[in-house]
């Protein structure tokens, strides 16, 4: 299944977040999602809840709180940095309690240390952007 859908837009507008529908045949329950970077170009993730988030090599991520009514709130942006996976699931798993995040979006598209540090800054970027324009 084809799953690279790095997309840049160069619009700024639009949802800041929008579920990906990435296969016609079966019925997921979101579990794909995009995040748009201030760049405007969208990053799919795989979305897990954080107790059933497998154990992951160097990756992206973002924690989020995820609501009754769907929408969802990021909390928290990174990379896990440990060779050791099992490291990086005790990591996030902490890391997503103290912050309430109730899942975990996997970036697994950007290869590099490089890629994964554009990929973190980008997100984050933008949801500062939201959180200004939001408090004006």
């Amino acid at each position: 299944m084809l799953m690279h859908q790095d997309v840049t837009d160069t619009t700024p507008w639009g949802p800041a977040d929008e579920p990906a529908l990435v296969c016609a045949e079966a019925c997921f329950d979101q579990a794909f999602h995009y995040w748009r970077g201030a760049s405007g170009r969208r990053y799919l993730h795989s979305v897990y809840t954080l107790i059933g988030c497998p154990a992951l090599p160097r990756t992206n991520y973002i924690l989020v709180r995820r609501h009754d009514d769907g929408s969802r709130t990021p909390l928290g942006f990174g990379q896990t940095k440990d060779d050791a996976i099992s490291l990086n699931l005790a990591h996030l798993r902490h890391q997503g309690a103290r912050l309430g995040a109730n899942e975990v979006h996997i970036h697994l598209l950007a290869e590099t240390p490089d890629e994964r540090a554009h990929v973190e800054g980008d997100l984050t970027e933008a949801h500062f952007q939201r959180i200004a324009a939001n408090a004006a």
